[in-house]
């Protein structure tokens, strides 16, 4: 294993963002580089950590401010805690940005997976954009419910108009400028 301190890697972004694909390829990095690394994928905390929460803004935040509470344990153990789920809530975010901060064991780095919404519907084989878009969907991110862009994100990755491997570049030149990880 390589020496490392932990630190969150934080991705946010409406459905079909490629959050999800740019956590896997550097999840994918970290490991080859010898990194401790732990991907908390939206999807699959809320089948484990938070089944039977609802949609509702309310149990969205708990489901966010359960994963910023795994991300921070695994960090300050010195883990690479990668999250990719959409957390639709600036100020959730921010509130676990700032919690992680207040710790002082572990950095925060947050990565705004941006599309604009026409290419996350030309993108969706699934159709959901489609329905929610005609009310067939309630509570739809980004459609029927808010999503909050973060105001400063550390990285943004476009990923409508960019390569994955463009976007994990950058990431990647920005974690070895804050001295997170090395080449």
């Amino acid at each position: 294993m390589t020496e490392h301190r932990g630190f969150i890697l934080w991705f946010t972004g409406m459905s079909g963002a490629g959050k999800s694909t740019l956590a896997s390829a550097l999840e994918d990095e970290f490991k080859r580089k010898g990194y401790r690394v732990e991907l908390l994928d939206g999807d699959e905390v809320r089948t484990h950590l938070s089944k039977g929460l609802s949609f509702s803004k309310e149990d969205r935040d708990t489901n966010v401010r359960r994963i910023g509470w795994v991300a921070r344990t695994l960090a300050k153990h010195g883990v690479i805690a990668i999250s990719a789920a959409i957390s639709p809530y600036r100020e959730v975010r921010d509130e676990i940005r700032a919690l992680t901060e207040k710790e002082g064991s572990a950095a925060f780095v947050e990565v705004y997976a941006e599309a604009p919404i026409e290419a996350l519907v030309a993108r969706d084989v699934k159709g959901l954009y489609k329905k929610a878009l005609a009310g067939e969907i309630a509570h739809f991110t980004g459609v029927s419910d808010p999503y909050e862009p973060p105001l400063h994100p550390d990285v943004v990755a476009h990923t409508s108009t960019e390569s994955v491997e463009t976007s994990v570049k950058r990431i990647l030149h920005y974690l070895i400028e804050k001295r997170l990880i090395t080449e």
